[in-house]
């Protein structure tokens, strides 16, 4: 297993060197565009959410970001050095009363685009696994399928 760390301050122009560390991963690792969207959207949403919610824009405190590899999937990890949150206690954003609000779509966002999120340290850390093979097809045509 291959991995990449980098630490970043607390600052939300910070982002811009996620995007450059994914850009980087992309072309490193060969990672295909259909996820690499989803990569990127779900990967700088979770760092944005640790700099804001999580260490509270405190330039003093780091947000880590951590890339593994394996053959089949690749696995980003978040941790912020705030106090945590209660990642099981959110308000669904999709739910009528929550429509209007501004916020609160982050982690559902994320929870979509990744195919696999998990929670630690009392929610200061956060796993986003991508799977790199494709979903099996139902059933793959044969000549007995096919009309003539």
């Amino acid at each position: 297993m291959k991995q990449v760390k980098i630490q970043i301050p607390s600052l939300v122009e910070n982002i811009r060197v996620v995007e450059s560390f994914i850009d980087n991963s992309k072309d490193t690792f060969q990672i295909e565009d259909d996820i690499y969207g989803n990569i990127m959207v779900a990967v700088t949403e979770a760092v944005n959410n640790a700099i804001r919610h999580g260490n509270k824009f405190d330039k003093d405190k780091n947000v880590y970001l951590s890339l593994y590899v394996e053959p089949q999937q690749l696995k980003f990890e978040i941790e912020d050095e705030g106090a945590g949150f209660n990642y099981d206690n959110l308000d669904d954003p999709t739910a009528p009363e929550n429509l209007e609000n501004p916020g609160g779509r982050g982690i559902f966002l994320i929870r979509h685009l990744a195919d696999e999120v998990e929670f630690s340290k009392e929610g200061r850390r956060v796993q986003l696994t991508f799977q790199l093979t494709p979903a099996p097809a139902d059933e793959t045509p044969t000549a007995d399928h096919v009309a003539a």
